[in-house]
């Protein structure tokens, strides 16, 4: 593994060195765009997010929290660990759901996938530091490479469980009216398998977030990083803060994902 790691930075540094400056002109360019919204209009936001797709009572306590953090003077690393959430799910999702699908219709990938998936889950979430480190300089981009490959399962088993497990006598009704693979892929089993994925998109979101203190071992700021520091100098008051805030963060995502699940489950039986 040593070789081949070596291998791969003596003969893709170019490579490496590309993706380096995309990953970090959009982690920075996100960052800002987030700064530059007024902290009312952004817990303005969060509100209604939070009504929409879980209750009233909801929207107040997510805005809620998203004050609470702008006290503990927390607001810039806020939005740095966001948009480092944010990056690394989107690729995670973009890498994930068409792997999912692949190993939802073919028995080979999904057999070759499955170790692979298992080892992923299983393996210290520190290891994927060590060689993300080789490639890249420290900073925000090695801790997102490190959590896409860190929060990557979930989506993929998950999308693979939803579109298996689309009811038999569907796909068959699809099919008797002449449908293609991509016109029952699209129109037939993503819609019936859309709340199983979107668990997958909670999980992975979850453990994206998850990552942001480990994340700060390699030089990633925001949240992760104010954690660190007040273990470094033994501050509980710095360490309170910054972990509630992570766990504030945790729980507007983990709800208002889950609200989306519901709703679209809700309307798959309504179409149903």
């Amino acid at each position: 593994m040593e070789k081949f790691i070596d291998f791969l930075a003596q003969n893709f540094s170019a490579f490496f060195d590309f993706i380096f400056v995309i990953a970090s002109t959009t982690i920075k360019g996100l960052e800002s765009a987030l700064l530059s919204i007024p902290w009312w209009v952004f817990i303005i936001i969060i509100f209604v997010l939070g009504w929409y797709f879980t209750s009233i009572y909801g929207g107040l306590l997510f805005s809620f929290f998203i004050f609470l953090i702008g006290t503990f003077d927390l607001w810039p690393e806020t939005m740095t660990t966001i948009s480092i959430v944010l990056i690394s799910v989107l690729l995670s999702l973009a890498i994930g759901i068409p792997l999912g699908i692949l190993t939802a219709f073919s028995k080979v990938m999904s057999a070759f996938m499955r170790p692979i998936l298992d080892a992923m889950q299983t393996m210290p979430s520190f290891v994927y530091l060590i060689p993300v480190i080789f490639f890249f300089p420290l900073g925000n981009v090695p801790a997102v490479i490190a959590t896409i490959i860190y929060a990557l399962p979930p989506v993929i088993r998950l999308t693979e469980l939803g579109i298996r497990n689309v009811d038999e006598e569907v796909v068959e009704s699809a099919q008797s009216f002449g449908s293609s693979t991509m016109q029952m892929l699209v129109k037939v089993q993503l819609p019936q398998a859309l709340p199983t994925i979107m668990a997958g998109i909670n999980q992975t979101t979850m453990m994206a977030l998850a990552m942001a203190v480990v994340g700060s071992m390699v030089g990633a700021q925001g949240l992760g990083e104010r954690v660190l520091y007040a273990i470094n100098r033994i501050d509980i008051s710095l360490g309170f803060e910054a972990g509630i805030s992570i766990v504030f963060l945790a729980i507007i995502i983990d709800r208002i994902t889950a609200g989306i699940a519901e709703r679209l489950q809700r309307h798959g039986r309504n179409v149903a």
